[in-house]
This record gives C-alpha cells, structure tokens and sequence, in this order.
C-alpha cells in the first residue's frame, strides 16, 4: 500500500491525502488551500486521481481546510459515503454551504470585470447543489466504536480536542495476510481548554501523520491570554476605541463567547465594562453556535455542568448575534467603544474585511488575532507590520494597535506534541509530519529523532511513500473478547432513564463483544445528547 500527500504538506492548508491498498482507494480530508493568491490557485487545478475511483472519504473535522473541497471532488465525481462525526457532520452543513457562498460571490465579483473586459466568465470552485449532493454522502459516527468499511478495512474516531467533532482517526488495514494501523492525529488540540475535551492518547501504530502547526513553538497559558485580552478589551474602550476579533466561526468564536460568558457572569468584571457591547458578526458563528447546543453532550464537564446549572453558555446580556447585512453595516455607521467579533480568522473574506477596512486606520482601536494566520493571508501581513494594506479596492492606513494572543490556540505546541506521541504504547515505525510551515516542522522531526529515536520524515506535496504491511500475528481488538468500560456518567444515565436499579446489571456483563458494546455505547451517547437538547429547551 501507498500514501501519497496531496495538502498540508510543508504548509498547513489544503489537507488531503490518498491511501491506496490492493483493492481500495480513499482519502482522508479534502481542504481547501487558502492564504495567498498562488495557494489558493490550487483549488482550482485537478486532482491528482480520478475522483470516481474513490471509494470513500475520511473526514476528521469540519474546518474548510479540512472539508472544503469535498464539493469540488463531487462535482467532479465521488460517489463514495464520506464518514465523519455526527458534529462534524452538523457544521459541515453550515460551513460548507457557507463556502459555496464565498465561492459564487468571489466570481461574481471577478465576472464583472470580466464582462466590462470582454473576458471569458468563470465558474464558481462549486454551488449550493455540489453542497447538497456532499451532505448526502456524509455518515454521522460516535466516538470511540469500531466501524467496519469494507471487509478489509475499519476505522475508529478518537475525540481530537481540536474543536467540536474533531477526530484522530485509527484505520486498519488487512493486506497480504496482514493488519496494518494507520493514525491520523487530524487537528490536535491543547489540554485544559474551554467547551471541548481534552485530546485523547493512543495506544499505538504502525504509521502516524501527525500535524505539527505549532511543531516548535510553546504557547503562553491560556489565562494569560485570556487576561492579556481583557486588558486590551479595558484600555482599548476606556480611550474610545473598538476592539476588532477575526475569528475562526467554528471553534474559536464559541470559545471566545464562553469565556466571556463566565467573565461577565462570574462577577469578575468591572460594573462599566460590563456595559461594553460584544457583537458576534457572523451569520456561520451564530449557526455553528447553535449546532454546539445541539452536540452539548460532547462538551467537557466543566460545559457540561454550567449547562445543567441552567446557564446558557452562549449567552450574557450585553452580547448581540449578527445575522442581517444592514445591522453588520450598522455597527460601522456609529462610533461608540464595542468588541467586534467576526469571522474569517484570518481575514481573507467575510464580514471582518469591512470592520478592519473602518477601524484598522484609527489609533484608539485594537485588532487581536486569536488563531494561525497563513502566509499570504491579510491577518499575516498585518501581523508582519504593515503600515497600510489594501482592502475592498481602497488603500488603509495600519493606525490601530495589532495583538496576537497564541493561548488561544485550537493547535497543539510542541510540548503537547511531543507528550501525544510518546504515549504511544507501540512505536510507529514511520512517523510523517503534516499541516506545518517548514520552520515549525523541521525542528520537531529533530526532536522526535533525537528524544523518542522515530523514523520521522516532513512530507513532501505531490509525494507518495509505500507503506510496508505490518509483521504483527497479534489479534486485533475486534476478535477480542473485551471487558465493556461505559462512562460512570453515561451508566447512571442509563439508570436513570430507565428508573430500574436492576438494569444495571445489562451494561455490566463480564464480557460482551465488540459490536455489542458498540451498539451500547452509541445508544447511550444518543439519549444522552437528546437529554442535554431537552435540558437547553426547557431552560434547566
């Protein structure tokens, strides 16, 4: 078998990357390239397969680096079942469309010159429809159970931490007599971090791709972050000025909300700042908002108890959610200190472009970057000091004060890394490291050959690597007969749903099998995130 890396290779967009065995062909992620104009071409050129030959697609979470061209090779041919996390699956259907929507309004924009050029129009990378025809594709999955894709190969979701849904993705693979594991860490998040679970550690591998976005930096503890914006947030309102957040709409926005939330509702804040104006301007944010109350039982217990509490973590009384254009133009229409946040992250499209286009030339306003900025992208060339930049066809002065608070980071840092591999029970024999710059890659490939003696290469773009079948007799886990290990919380769930002691002795039989723990498990997980909805409905 072979892996060939279509994305996120030396660079940390466009991830995409094809395994073939003897009998099948699939992929794990289809993202889009974004940053600079040369990178973002790459959406456009073919793919370096026959997207009909694909049996099926691997999805490990929502981001549109991740995600975005999954219409774009179904408009092109895959026919094949796309299997994800049920919340993956959720906010793929709010981002996605939100991307066909970028994708028409960018060339409706270009064909404009182009007719008054006498040009040849475009087409747009793909539509609503190409949308509509991806989400039907798509199979919604729990954590933590087997899933049997073909009779040679199954795969495993293991909870990512990155952001809601997030997946590292276990796949086996028999071949010439042999099972071989195959990890994908996907987008690995940081312990300790708001709304979502930590990452979870695996036992082991024979190849592990493994992201190294943050491969040798250590990011600054959450809290000082976090106290670090709300003194920006003070000293920014106190002389009149606006603070500007682009923001990832899926992740960083809700986590933004949430520690605002309990900032405000905590008692911590001062009784004028309190009256500050948070506005959340960006129609995808408030719909992914709202399809994280719907996935509440995969929160953290921290969210989880807030929730149960009877506090809507999304919510506090001087925050507005943005919806219409004529209020998003509104908020640039007035002059009064207020906290802006508003997507993209990196500010290469959306709403965010005209709050920057208005604020970013006054000198009492603050812009505070909370995520990775790609190369070439705007959130990049302010972040390098630009004194002025171009923006919705005008020239804009740099006058406001640029922040970047790296604790906010969704992406693991090299501490974090490092502690994830070397859990590893069994060693990969080959480790590939991905979604990276060079300078953040390179010098973890080092330290991993150096502290923990891996076989560690940074993939190439275009390359493909042969994968050698595993040695190992070793039964796998699904022959195995296994001792059922259910959440404490999901087992009173159990009982109490049923309201008969006695039940609880069906979840705890000595042995059970593989599947039969599986169905268990997703039942359970299943009343358990329709009793979190209900809890939100009723207010309790």
């Amino acid at each position: 078998m072979k892996i060939t890396f279509l994305g996120a290779a030396k660079e940390v967009t466009g991830s995409n990357f094809l395994i073939e065995t003897k009998n099948e062909k699939f992929i794990v992620d289809c993202g889009l390239f974004q940053g600079g104009k040369d990178l973002e071409k790459l959406n456009y050129e073919k793919f370096k397969f026959k997207p009909s030959e694909i049996d099926f697609a691997i999805l490990t979470h929502a981001h549109i680096d991740h995600s975005g061209r999954l219409p774009k090779l179904v408009k092109d041919g895959f026919r094949g079942k796309i299997y994800a996390t049920k919340p993956t699956t959720d906010l793929c259907e709010v981002m996605l469309a939100d991307s066909a929507n970028i994708q028409q309004n960018d060339v409706d924009w270009e064909n404009k010159k182009r007719m008054r050029a006498g040009k040849n129009l475009l087409e747009p990378l793909y539509n609503f429809r190409d949308v509509e025809n991806t989400l039907r594709l798509f199979v919604s999955n729990h954590y933590d159970y087997d899933i049997e894709i073909t009779e040679n190969i199954r795969i495993r979701f293991k909870d990512a931490g990155h952001i809601l849904g997030s997946a590292i993705v276990e796949i086996w693979i028999k071949e010439a007599g042999s099972e071989t594991k195959i990890v994908f860490s996907g987008d690995l998040g940081m312990p300790n971090r708001p709304i979502i679970r930590d990452p979870e550690f695996i036992d082991g591998a024979d190849y592990l791709i493994v992201e190294s976005t943050y491969g040798n930096t250590v990011h600054e503890e959450l809290d000082t972050s976090l106290s670090k914006l709300i003194d920006i947030i003070e000293h920014t309102t106190q002389r009149g000025g606006s603070v500007i957040i682009p923001s990832f709409a899926v992740g960083r926005a809700q986590e933004l909300i949430y520690e605002l939330n309990k900032y405000y509702e905590d008692g911590n804040s001062m009784e004028d700042y309190r009256k500050i104006p948070v506005y959340i301007d960006s129609p995808m944010a408030v719909m992914a908002t709202e399809v994280f109350m719907r996935n509440s039982y995969v929160f953290d217990e921290q969210a989880k108890e807030r929730i149960l509490s009877g506090d809507n973590v999304f919510e506090f009384p001087n925050l507005k959610y943005i919806k219409e254009v004529e209020e998003s133009k509104m908020l640039n229409n007035v002059r009064f200190p207020r906290i802006i946040i508003s997507s993209s992250g990196m500010a290469t499209a959306g709403r965010v472009r005209h709050h920057l286009k208005h604020h970013l030339w006054d000198p009492k306003s603050s812009v505070v970057f909370v995520g990775y900025q790609a190369v070439g992208s705007l959130g990049r060339i302010l972040q390098e000091g630009a004194k002025s930049v171009k923006l919705l066809g005008e020239t804009v002065a740099v006058n406001a004060e640029i922040h970047s608070l790296e604790g906010f980071s969704g992406h693991a840092d090299e501490p974090m890394l490092l502690d994830w591999i070397n859990r590893f029970k069994q060693k990969p024999k080959k480790v590939f490291l991905v979604h990276g710059e060079e300078k953040q890659s390179q010098p973890l490939a080092n330290t991993l050959r150096k502290n923990l003696n891996l076989n560690v290469e940074v993939a190439e773009m275009w390359k493909s690597y042969d994968l050698e079948p595993s040695t190992s007799q070793e039964k796998t886990e699904s022959t195995q007969r296994i001792k059922i290990e259910l959440d404490k919380e999901l087992v009173d769930l159990f009982v109490n749903v049923n309201s008969l002691e006695e039940n609880r002795n069906l979840i705890e039989l000595d042995e059970l099998d593989q599947e039969k723990h599986d169905l268990i498990k997703k039942a359970l997980m299943d009343i358990n995130s329709n009793l979190m909805d209900l809890n939100m409905l009723l207010g309790k």
